[in-house]
């Protein structure tokens, strides 16, 4: 969830390490801080609660820190307030130790409690520190840091990204990951470590993904990686394929309003490489036909909005493939002692592929013998090199904290392996098979299409946006749309929002309808239109004001009971969650607008959700 960055150089590290920091504050983060090592001030510790601007002009944009050898971070406060003291890095007592972390210590109370009776003072509330502490009392005893931080990852529960750096040793930090993302970069004017890509793309390209048990020494010079006995790896390197233009906002006001826009994009190379002669084709899938007709059950596993794309999914899959679909939240799916086994498939979706919730809910499936199909967006994160299968989204990097273009693309492409799956099962006649793989061609012009024709959403976002309140209703995959229109609304906006299936308004919800409520009827889905039209006439008899979304060939109908109404181009109905999706992306964007929020980076909000 926080953000690391660490160089080892020839540079001066502190503007790097703020550099850094800046490129990784869409992750979420509510205090931020660099410690450098130089060879006449020693460890060079600033902090500062709030945004990352605050230390920036603390230390006048790093310049005040001298020093080649640096490691920052951005903290989303779990273990105490957020405020300069629980801020990163954590200073062993002496001074000597300084390291920042991601990730949670489980026995930190423990280890606390009995560094405590060997008198060691602590100055702050976080897990965090403990190891700090834990460190310098180690190193007291070996007087070798790297065996000092063996000692220590023997010692703690939990999961963790460190970045460390030792006043004894002026050219070295040390880093180490156990369940949280941690990458090393290796560069032309010094080498790096980052829990994100995007902190170091402007320096090098050229990085290494660690595993859990892995620990590294980075030097100006070279980076040695080590596994848990200390026995020297070999790693291999990858090349990050993506611009650094991708992670900048191009002239947008905000990075979500660009993501928006490049939807149709993003979703025109998802699909296009996987459609050869009028056919899915997954190479990326392993899968035997003998295998798919075997599959008894499927569960689809995420949080969030991924877990609101297996909700569509499962809709659409049962229907092409006459196999019960289960769709649960990881953090649910992992303590529920699942009915798994090895006729089980197990689709885990993540935009980070670092989820960890999601990754603990995939290694428990695995566990119990079910097979695992990963929809990541980043390649090699942790699930996508965990997973039997990956299915990579190609999206992009993504900034704005509440995701757009990784939820269409994580949706078009689970439609796909939806139809992909249909076919080995012979459960898709060949002419609805034919209709959706042409329609699922056209979604990137019809978006573009709606997204050059928006102002009527940007109006009724002017209009309604001071409601403390907002209800999402709908049928079926309506349904499953509104449970992320009204998250992205709440995300972004902090208006109080639900979704409802229409059905369930009489057993209960109904009566928080009173007049003036806004109520966002989706009324995309023609199977059940007539129902859905049923449920609006419902609100309204109860003086609710209600916004519509609905399709092309039900605008007529729709605007003769609906306050307001928004039209989306039609599409296969399997495929139309993915253009009705777009205007409520939008009205919770312009919604915010008006509101004053910080759009890209909402509070207690990150994008990469690492901790428990």
């Amino acid at each position: 969830m926080c953000g690391i960055i660490g160089f080892a150089g020839r540079e001066q590290a502190a503007p790097i390490l703020l550099d850094g920091l800046a490129r990784m504050e869409y992750r979420g983060y509510d205090s931020a801080g660099i410690a450098v090592r130089s060879e006449t001030k020693g460890l060079q510790v600033k902090k500062a609660k709030g945004r990352l601007q605050v230390l920036s002009d603390l230390t006048h944009g790093g310049a005040d820190l001298e020093g080649t050898l640096g490691i920052g971070h951005t903290r989303w406060a779990t273990h105490g307030e957020p405020n300069d003291i629980n801020a990163h890095p954590h200073v062993s007592e002496n001074g000597q130790i300084a390291l920042v972390h991601n990730g949670i210590i489980e026995n930190y109370l423990e280890i606390k409690e009995q560094l405590q009776r060997h008198g060691v003072k602590f100055t702050s509330d976080t897990d965090s520190e403990v190891v700090a502490q834990l460190l310098e009392f180690h190193y007291n005893e070996c007087h070798n840091m790297l065996e000092a931080v063996g000692r220590v990852l023997r010692r703690i529960e939990g999961s963790y990204a460190f970045g460390i750096i030792c006043s004894d040793y002026p050219n070295a930090l040390i880093a180490a990951r156990k369940d949280s993302p941690l990458i090393l970069g290796y560069g032309e004017n010094g080498n790096y470590i980052a829990s994100d890509v995007t902190a170091v793309i402007k320096y090098t390209r050229d990085v290494v993904y660690m595993e859990d048990g892995e620990i590294a020494v980075v030097t100006p010079e070279s980076i040695d990686v080590f596994d848990s006995e200390m026995n020297p790896l070999e790693k291999k390197h990858s090349q990050v394929d993506w611009d650094v233009s991708a992670a900048e906002k191009g002239g947008y006001a905000h990075f979500m309003f660009k993501e928006i826009m490049e939807q149709p994009e993003a979703i025109r190379k998802t699909v296009s490489p996987r459609i050869r002669d009028g056919r899915v084709v997954l190479d990326d899938v392993s899968m035997t036909v003998d295998y798919v007709k075997n599959i008894s059950r499927i569960f689809i596993i995420a949080c969030g909005s991924s877990y609101h794309v297996g909700m569509v999914s499962k809709y659409n899959w049962e229907r092409l493939l006459r196999r019960p679909v289960q769709v649960d939240l990881a953090s649910e799916f992992r303590y529920s002692d699942p009915l798994v086994d090895e006729n089980t498939l197990v689709i885990v979706i993540s935009q980070s592929g670092e989820t960890l919730d999601t990754m603990a809910a995939m290694r428990e499936a695995k566990r119990r013998g079910a097979r695992t199909l990963a929809i990541v967006n980043v390649v090699g994160s942790s699930i996508a090199r965990e997973a039997d299968d990956v299915l990579y989204t190609w999206a992009g990097p993504e900034i704005a904290v509440a995701t757009t273009k990784a939820y269409s693309t994580q949706l078009v492409l689970m439609d796909l392996i939806g139809l992909y799956l249909a076919d080995l099962l012979g459960t898709v006649e060949k002419s609805e098979y034919d209709a959706i793989l042409t329609e699922m061609q056209l979604l990137p012009e019809k978006m573009s299409h709606f997204l050059e024709h928006f102002e009527d959403v940007q109006y009724f976002a002017s209009r309604y946006f001071n409601h403390n309140s907002i209800f999402f209703i709908g049928r079926n995959l309506d349904y499953a749309m509104g449970l992320e229109g009204s998250l992205k609304l709440k995300e972004i906006s902090y208006i109080h929002s639900e979704a409802y299936a229409s059905g369930e308004l009489k057993h209960g919800t109904i009566s928080l309808i009173e007049p003036g409520t806004l109520v966002v009827a989706l009324g995309t889905y023609a199977a059940l239109f007539d129902k859905a039209m049923s449920n609006v006439v419902e609100v309204k008899a109860r003086g609710a004001e209600v916004l519509a979304v609905t399709t092309e060939s039900f605008k007529e109908k729709m605007e003769k009971t609906a306050d307001s109404t928004i039209v989306v181009p039609d599409t296969h109905p399997i495929l139309q969650p993915s253009l009705g999706v777009v205007p409520l992306q939008l009205f919770a964007y312009y919604v915010a607008l008006q509101r004053g929020c910080d759009i890209d980076k909402p509070r207690n909000l990150a994008k990469s959700v690492t901790v428990e």
